[in-house]
């Protein structure tokens, strides 16, 4: 018997954290055969074959084309399925690539579709006796040919069909598929990328996740039938999230981002973020907490030729403190001396009277720390500043813009409690 190694990533993810445990599913030999066909004989198909994936059927606008085989290792084991889909019923999209050909290592490929061909991949576990779970993202996928049948070629390996055309490699597969969550490295933990994306985060702050695995549903957004009264969701699509060992509270969950609330009542120093699924449990990822990791709303699409603008609104809530028409499609105006304008945050601290993480806003509450902004070195009036009723984490700051020389280009500045924040912001005032 003769096996032949491939390791299929059908994505490209750089950085990722070695796992320390993993929770692998091993699948045994499939009824439905792959076929390998060689595309060799130029430089530019050398090592690569196309793929003819198990058994496909065209519902008359998709093709799907499966492999099923059981599967023991996670939960109480059941049937694995090897999903590609693809629009239309034409030739199966997937190829493999040989990542060094004429080599021992030739039978090392990577999987790949066809740019544009629209089609995806996915692995279902459907766990005897327990959950049918749909994994949309694969990082480390392994498959070996039972017994291969060989045509066209002395060798019978993947690199050496790839380089001879016509020449292939068939038989039912078996091998592993690792389900676990992956934390990315070395950036895979930010507070919100909106408002600094720094790399340590604050108690009741808002970070965003990055890795593989993270969710066992494309996307997912929360709704207000995840809240309990006031209380925000502590796991959503099945993924939880932990820091220091306690609950976050989620907001939206997707294959490789999840986006959540910091709790309140973790300590300062170095602590360990966790993403759980149905795939298992990620290696912790040490992300360094501070009291206070203050940051204001100045998103990317503010970013100009001149810098980075700070997210200002008038009291109109929709006309922007920017040059007007710096921004396709946002409505823009300079702010004058004597405007009250409104800012936006997270990461500033605690509240008077103290309201925790995880419940929506209800009561009317002052920032504890002092918050000053000023214009070009100029100190403002703040006539607020607190968290927003209605919403989780997130400060306004009502500001009177002091007497400035007119600029597109006034420095924007801010401090808590004395302290410096480190964002470099912008803002057009004009007189």
């Amino acid at each position: 018997m003769k096996f032949i190694l491939i390791p299929a990533s059908l994505f490209c993810i750089a950085l990722l954290s070695p796992r320390a445990s993993a929770n692998v599913a091993t699948f045994t030999n499939s009824t439905q055969n792959v076929t390998f066909t060689g595309l060799g004989g130029n430089v530019q198909n050398e090592g690569v074959s196309s793929v003819i994936w198990g058994t496909c059927v065209f519902d008359g606008k998709n093709t799907k084309c499966t492999v099923t085989a059981p599967f023991t290792g996670v939960g109480n084991g059941g049937i694995m399925t090897l999903l590609v889909s693809y629009p239309g019923n034409g030739a199966n999209p997937l190829t493999a690539t040989s990542n060094s050909v004429g080599s021992p290592g030739d039978n090392l490929i990577t999987l790949n579709f066809t740019p544009g061909s629209g089609a995806s991949f996915l692995v279902t576990l459907a766990e005897t006796g327990g959950p049918t779970v749909t994994f949309y993202q694969t990082t480390n996928f392994y498959f070996y040919f039972s017994n291969p049948a060989c045509t066209g070629v002395s060798s019978c390996a993947v690199g050496q069909v790839g380089l001879t055309q016509n020449a292939t490699i068939t038989g039912p597969i078996f091998g592993t598929f690792d389900c676990t969550p992956v934390i990315g490295q070395p950036q895979g933990v930010i507070s919100a990328s909106a408002y600094g994306g720094f790399t340590a985060l604050a108690p009741s702050t808002w970070m965003e996740i990055y890795g593989v695995n993270l969710a066992t549903v494309i996307s997912q957004t929360w709704a207000a039938a995840d809240f309990k009264g006031n209380a925000a969701p502590s796991a959503l699509g099945g993924t939880t999230v932990t820091v220091g060992g306690q609950p976050a509270f989620i907001d939206y969950v997707s294959l490789g981002q999840v986006n959540a609330q910091v709790p309140s009542n973790i300590s300062a120093g170095p602590q360990p973020v966790v993403v759980t699924t149905a795939g298992g449990s990620s290696v912790a990822f040490t992300i360094s907490v501070n009291v206070t990791e203050p940051g204001l709303l100045a998103p990317g699409s503010f970013q100009l030729k001149a810098g980075q603008y700070v997210a200002a609104l008038f009291p109109d809530g929709k006309t922007f403190v920017l040059p007007p028409g710096s921004i396709p499609g946002v409505t823009a105006a300079r702010a004058k001396p004597g405007d009250t304008i409104v800012f936006y945050g997270v990461g500033f601290g605690t509240v008077t009277p103290d309201i925790p993480a995880g419940q929506l806003v209800s009561q009317a509450n002052r920032l504890a720390s002092t918050f000053q902004a000023s214009f070009a070195g100029m100190p403002a009036t703040v006539n607020f500043s607190g968290l927003i009723a209605g919403y989780l984490g997130l400060y306004q700051f009502n500001v009177v813009v002091p007497d400035v020389a007119a600029s597109d280009t006034v420095p924007f500045t801010f401090s808590l409690g004395g302290n410096a924040g480190t964002q470099t912001l912008l803002i057009a005032i004009q007189n």
